[in-house]
């Protein structure tokens, strides 16, 4: 568990904001705007805007930038105050804003992240952290339990201790969260009892794989995601369809096999060692690289590729060998 704020480090602000429910396709036009505005920024990494869900009440948006400093300057900047002001009519009360930066990297199947900020007495930090501990070593005996942070404030942004804790899924987390366990250690630290809880679903992905390098980008969009796809399961489809077509199954049963040799061929095989490597530069593109060029250069590879397994099947299927 990290208990040090990392100098340096990438680091990351969650903003959670109530919505007026008649106001929120505004608001979304507005937030991009915002967005774009932190995007000119210096350390700028990414932004990620998700509306509510079953477990997160309020509209949260995620920025990413590349030390304390960057994201101070964007957070403080009168280009965002002034955004903020032309914004207010769409807010249904005020916001509430978490800041944390460095620790570890999570496991890649980090499903619920909850954020917990404390105020905490300067003379009782010790007490604090040693209460954590302890709360941590109590949530570790949970299923689906993975991981705690423990984060400094942040000076100039923040005055509040930031806790994360991770589960494997809702419901796992909910076992914990109702537990006559997590009262017995809320009874326990009544003195830290002045605290704010968020809970994030998957939809943020890897927004909290809290590497110290920092260089993580966002995930890919589900327009280049479904195109990755596609390139993987074309040349995927048409082997499998071409191995089994000696075995003259019924269309019906033909199919059923197919699909799962492919669920698993793709998972296991195309994806990780063909499709990802090859379109990785345009799927998870370097922050600092124009969106025009690494646009133009992954659907530049997507074509070549596409056009080299059509021209291998058509030679495979009319001058090589001719389907049954």
């Amino acid at each position: 568990m990290s208990t040090e704020r990392l100098e340096g480090t990438a680091v990351t602000a969650i903003i959670g904001q109530r919505v007026h429910p008649s106001r929120e396709r505004e608001f979304e036009a507005w937030q991009k705007e915002v967005n774009t505005a932190a995007s000119r920024y210096p350390g700028f990494l990414g932004t990620e805007t998700s509306p509510p869900t079953a477990v997160q009440p309020d509209w949260v948006v995620v920025y990413r930038f590349d030390s304390i400093e960057h994201l101070e300057a964007w957070i403080n900047s009168a280009t965002r105050q002034s955004l903020l002001d032309s914004g207010h009519e769409y807010f249904d009360g005020p916001a509430t804003q978490q800041v944390v930066g460095g620790g570890s990297t999570p496991s890649p199947d980090t499903l619920v992240t909850v954020v917990v900020t404390h105020r905490v007495d300067p003379a009782h930090v010790d007490d604090f952290l040693d209460w954590q501990r302890r709360m941590a070593a109590a949530e570790s005996r949970f299923d689906g339990y993975r991981g705690t942070e423990v984060f400094r404030p942040v000076e100039g942004l923040q005055d509040e201790w930031t806790t994360l804790y991770r589960f494997d899924n809702a419901e796992h987390l909910d076992v914990w969260l109702t537990s006559a366990e997590r009262q017995e250690m809320l009874t326990e630290g009544d003195k830290f009892e002045d605290y704010r809880l968020r809970t994030i679903d998957d939809s943020f992905g890897s927004w909290f794989a809290f590497d110290n390098n920092g260089t993580e980008a966002p995930p890919p969009s589900e327009t280049k995601t479904a195109i990755a796809v596609w390139v993987g399961l074309y040349p995927t489809v048409v082997v499998l369809a071409l191995v089994l077509a000696p075995l003259n199954m019924p269309l019906w049963i033909g199919l059923l096999v197919g699909n799962l040799l492919s669920s698993f061929v793709m998972s296991f095989l195309t994806m990780p060692r063909y499709v990802n490597p090859l379109l990785r530069r345009w799927l998870r593109p370097s922050p600092e690289e124009p969106a025009a060029k690494t646009n133009l250069i992954g659907l530049g590879i997507v074509t070549a590729l596409l056009g080299f397994w059509c021209v291998v099947f058509w030679l495979v299927t009319t001058q090589i060998w001719t389907l049954p």
